[in-house]
């Protein structure tokens, strides 16, 4: 079986030099009872999370990947038997240690007392963050009896986890603690001539749409009409001819254009990849098997569309020598979105200068904003403590606000609705703190599919939020959403294309400088088919309706900053377009990954960043809390 596991492990790209690893390996597929495909299945998921390098399997890196890999099987189990309890060292020692007999009060999260003030005394910062709030379940928790959460009694506030050209102080993690200490009573605002300008771009769906299970003629023709916008990109740049059927028989070499898909149900691999036709015109929507052994590099997905040179000798499979994964930079059909289609939000203030410099400060972060453990949104009060400090233009917040996915809302423990819990734990807060921050701060809300009160469906239109005094500081975006923040494009979508892009992905020494960087490369993919979800068909749990707002995935053209929230590890990254074509516009976009900022029963990460005119002056943090 220890053969079965390394030829598993070197179909894969891998490789193992050492027996010790192999033993491990197999000790483990005996004692979990695992296949060594799903050993090595589980590995590439772990490699892709945890961004490893280097196709050699190193002995330190599995000993932490059969350690994750154990964990996850243990909570496998205790979900299959919820009042199942495990044991481990730190249960000994509770039982020993006199310092915690009040555990034989109850059940840790379960007590019968409830304090006045939830929160600990370094909220304080920003008005309306703490008070007399009840928690939202419905069970008072024993860490709240004690004043201190798990995640309240961090020693460390705000720690740089990674910085972008102009990296923060290493001891900024001091001086923020000196700020929450000194600072609690000098009131600070965002002065008036910084008001961040937003201009909505794009179309959106309209607020209360239900998912319908869009109709397959509305997929069809959405589909047919992306693989139209890309022929009709690489036909006018010049450089390639009117595209033919990729079915019909040929000797001699053409070209094509059509979409990526798989023959089966299953994850799409080398031997599975097929080519749908470009239009009912050329070819009826058929499909052709496309042979990729003569390609020395690809990146292929299903639902990508892609232009194919080769032939087809038979007429049953199409061999490619050459794959074009991008549309053209400087030719794009929707480059310039009609007037109607922009809307400006400073109807009441004067619409900004013709001359203002491409200049932007602003904080991300996305949700879910409170842990796992309770319904406190104290991650949420320490992000909007820290952005009264720094005093960003713009603080930017994407769910999920309450999210599905919390143990306290999947058992539905909690004694008010979701609407209730989003407009006091999260609105509440971000009205206090845009009055507090004055006129000229801006929050832009956008929505996810995970939240429990928004409308479940993708895309996703904006947070019903209304405010008679702060309509001109808060705002909500669709989800995926594009707008013009002081002239800085911006495009944000909360769904975890990322991840489920990775999973789906095949490659062979990639092009465009990224053959090292996966997760850039992932989000090139994006702006390279020109759509926020280009992913088909969608993930398992992901309602996408074809039928609502097409036109609302579509990225029309290279946005300055790509907002991207996903569980994978955060990143900011500047990702290069137009080098491929040789085009004399080369342009780059700043991609972010914030993260979440809650995790577990801990703080999670967000970004900072200071946006000067292109990529090259730009600065940008991913603290963790």
């Amino acid at each position: 079986m220890e053969e079965e596991i390394k030829a598993e492990f070197e179909r894969s790209g891998f490789s193992i030099d050492e027996e010790d690893i192999l033993k491990k390996c197999l000790t483990f597929c005996i004692n979990c009872k695992l296949t060594p495909s799903d050993l090595v299945s589980s590995w590439e998921v772990y490699y892709l999370n945890r961004q490893l390098s280097g196709s050699l399997v190193q002995n330190a890196q599995m000993d932490g990947f059969l350690l994750h890999l154990q964990n996850e099987q243990k909570d496998a189990i205790i979900k299959e038997e919820p009042n199942l309890h495990i044991y481990s060292s730190n249960d000994v020692d509770m039982i020993l240690c006199d310092e915690h007999e009040d555990t034989k009060e109850g059940i840790l999260g379960t007590p019968t007392d409830r304090p006045e003030n939830i929160y600990p005394e370094s909220f304080d910062i920003t008005p309306g963050t703490t008070g007399n709030r009840r928690p939202s379940s419905g069970k008072p928790s024993r860490l709240a009896s004690n004043n201190m959460t798990p995640f309240g009694q961090r020693t460390s506030k705000f720690v740089v986890q990674s910085a972008f050209n102009n990296p923060l102080d290493e001891g900024n993690d001091v001086k923020e603690q000196e700020i929450d200490n000194t600072e609690n009573d000098i009131i600070r605002r965002v002065q008036p001539i910084k008001r961040c300008s937003l201009q909505v771009c794009g179309s959106q769906p309209e607020p209360g749409c239900r998912f319908m299970y869009d109709r397959v003629e509305d997929r069809f023709n959405s589909l047919e009409n992306r693989i139209r916008r890309h022929a009709i990109a690489l036909v006018a740049s010049g450089l390639y001819e009117e595209p033919t059927d990729p079915t019909v028989a040929s000797q001699n070499k053409v070209f094509s254009v059509g979409m990526v898909c798989c023959d089966g149900e299953g994850r799409l691999n080398e031997k599975s990849v097929l080519l749908q036709g470009s239009s009912v015109e050329h070819c009826g929507g058929q499909r052709v098997r496309l042979d990729l052994h003569k390609l020395t590099q690809f990146s292929l997905f299903p639902g990508q569309v892609v232009g194919i040179e080769g032939h087809n000798p038979s007429g049953h499979c199409f061999v490619a020598s050459k794959v074009v994964d991008y549309m053209p930079l400087s030719i794009s059909p929707n480059a310039d979105l009609a007037p109607a289609k922009k809307q400006h939000l400073d109807e009441e203030f004067n619409p900004p200068p013709s001359n203002m410099l491409e200049e932007l400060s602003l904080i991300i972060a996305a949700g879910p904003f409170t842990t796992t453990d309770n319904l406190f949104f104290e991650p949420l009060s320490e992000l909007l403590a820290y952005a009264t400090r720094k005093q960003p233009q713009l603080l930017m917040l994407l769910g999920p606000f309450v999210d599905s996915e919390h143990p306290d809302i999947k058992k539905a423990a909690i004694d008010r609705s979701f609407e209730e819990v989003f407009h006091e734990e999260v609105l509440k807060r971000v009205q206090d703190y845009a009055a507090f921050m004055g006129s000229a701060a801006r929050v832009v809300l956008v929505p996810s599919i995970r939240d429990a009160h928004h409308d479940f469906v993708f895309p996703q239109p904006p947070l019903d939020i209304h405010f008679s005094d702060l309509k001109h500081q808060i705002t909500s975006f669709a989800n995926p959403g594009l707008f013009d923040a002081n002239k800085v494009k911006i495009g944000c979508c909360s769904m975890d294309i990322l991840r489920q892009l990775s999973g789906e992905e095949i490659s062979r020494n990639p092009a465009n400088g990224l053959s090292g960087d996966r997760m850039g490369r992932l989000a090139c993919h994006l702006v390279n088919q020109r759509s926020f979800y280009p992913l088909y068909p969608p993930a398992e749990g992901v309602p996408l309706d074809l039928s609502l707002v097409p036109e609302a995935l579509q990225i029309p053209s290279v946005p300055d900053i790509l907002v991207l929230p996903s569980d994978l590890a955060p990143f900011v990254k500047v990702l290069p377009f137009g080098q491929r074509m040789n085009e004399e516009e080369q342009v780059k976009c700043i991609c972010i990954n914030p993260g979440r900022l809650a995790k577990g029963v801990g703080g999670g990460t967000f970004v900072e960043l200071n946006y000067h005119g292109n990529a090259d002056r730009t600065s940008a943090s991913v603290i963790r809390i």
